[in-house]
């Protein structure tokens, strides 16, 4: 059988998608002006923008968010009467952390074993080019059957919410009847997958103080409160005997009744040690896409180098508790702020402030859009049935889109599959995936627009 023509445009499209891709990635587009310079991030969106405008879109527009960032803005009018769907992505992207342990430059998109490496080549700066080579193939078949609205975040990966609080200002920017959110993934490389689910998220900062100053150990301790042991011992009541997350009043016993996770591909997905347990009970999917999760992201306290023989004075930490759909996210944070602080020992004072919040998020599988991107992602990879599955990471402008447009329906896929190791190094996307995953998305507005 001849290939449908969209694959065949696809598919003739990905040396330009390559190259595009190369010119993206290699802007230093990390939201967080400590790090990299404003600059690059703009010159991202700049360039997001002009792809647009390269397309036909018009009121392209880079909005100005509340936290300083800006986000890309276009619309495609579609034939008359045509519903419209928004695609989203993002063009900030997670900082490349130790350069030096990447194989090839993390912001020069590079060619090993069949796939380009590249920090955002997967998430989400491919889904910028997705977006674009679906919208390139309709437009070579026959036209775009519906009316399109794009947005590309520029903060999505730190979580300032500025795109939030813009659409929240601005209803009406991103009205739509379809929303597809480009920044998930499949299960597995080949196995086409939609996303239903998303963990929601609190950030907390807790502190803990016990004495007016440092002191010697020597002459103090043994008596003297010392704040980073107290800290550790309020880490600890975090998590029971076997890992799983302990949160006061917080229930951790829900289930996944979707796709399963096989605990051996997971071991070698999150590449864990010989010998070294997994945390938790429970199914791998319970664990990661059902069940609350903590982590301790970072503690305030003396680097092992150059250390002296003190009791501590003050010691913080960062945490992180990943919030299941069914749990508002709101009332885990009173949760987790009332074990943190019923768990400090010793009178410590204890100070804890949320920094941070995303409502988890649970999609309606039996909306017409569904069915439309099931046969859409069943042609774009025979022989495969389209699968269900959650996802742990939080995306909080699904909730805000959600609430604004409850009668939308939300779709969520993307090229972060588990071999992209994305947010880690040597990121990367694999282009068979976008190109089938294009394909999909070209397939899928074709067929949401005759029904």
């Amino acid at each position: 059988m001849s290939p449908h023509p969209i694959a065949e445009t696809v598919a003739s499209l990905m040396p330009r998608a390559k190259a595009e891709l190369t010119e993206l990635v290699a802007f230093k587009s990390v939201a967080d002006v400590a790090q990299f310079p404003k600059s690059e991030s703009e010159a991202a969106a700049n360039w997001v923008a002009n792809a647009l405008r390269a397309e036909g879109f018009q009121d392209v527009a880079l909005l100005d968010t509340p936290d300083g960032t800006q986000s890309v803005y276009g619309f495609l009018p579609g034939p008359e009467g045509a519903p419209t769907v928004l695609l989203y992505a993002h063009y900030d992207v997670q900082p490349p952390l130790d350069e030096a342990a990447w194989a090839t430059p993390p912001f020069e998109l590079t060619e090993r074993d069949g796939r380009w490496y590249g920090r955002g080549s997967a998430d989400c700066k491919g889904g910028v080019i997705m977006h674009l080579l679906a919208l390139r193939a309709l437009k070579a078949n026959g036209g775009v059957p519906v009316s399109v609205k794009v947005i590309a975040e520029g903060s999505e990966e730190q979580g300032t919410g500025g795109l939030e609080r813009y659409a929240e200002d601005h209803p009406d920017l991103l009205t739509a009847d379809t929303i597809v959110i480009g920044d998930a993934g499949n299960f597995r490389v080949g196995l086409p997958t939609v996303t239903s689910t998303l963990r929601g998220m609190t950030l907390v900062r807790v502190s803990v103080d016990t004495l007016e100053g440092n002191l010697h150990s020597g002459q103090f301790g043994g008596a003297a409160p010392d704040a980073l042991a107290a800290l550790v011992r309020v880490l600890d009541s975090l998590r029971a005997e076997d890992g799983s997350t302990k949160v006061d009043g917080l229930t951790g016993d829900a289930v996944w009744d979707g796709l399963q996770y096989e605990e051996g591909a997971f071991r070698k997905d999150a590449k864990v040690l010989d010998g070294v347990q997994l945390i938790g009970k429970g199914t791998v999917a319970d664990r990661i896409w059902a069940r609350p999760a903590v982590t301790v992201l970072g503690i305030d306290c003396p680097p092992v180098v150059g250390a002296t023989p003190s009791v501590q004075a003050s010691a913080r930490a960062l945490i992180s508790l990943r919030v299941p759909p069914g749990v508002d996210a709101a009332e885990a944070t009173k949760l987790l702020q009332a074990h943190l602080e019923a768990h400090t020992p010793w009178g410590a004072r204890v100070h804890t402030e949320q920094i941070g919040q995303g409502q988890p998020f649970r999609a309606d599988t039996t909306s017409p859009a569904y069915a439309a991107m099931a046969e859409a992602m069943g042609e774009a990879y025979p022989g495969q049935e389209m699968q269900y599955a959650g996802q742990g990471g939080s995306i909080p402008l699904c909730n805000t889109l959600a609430a604004l447009y409850p009668r939308a329906e939300i779709l969520l896929i993307g090229l972060s599959e588990p071999e992209a190791q994305i947010h880690a190094v040597n990121e990367s996307v694999s282009p068979e995936e976008l190109e089938r995953l294009s394909v999909a998305e070209a397939l899928f507005l074709q067929k949401y627009a005759a029904r």
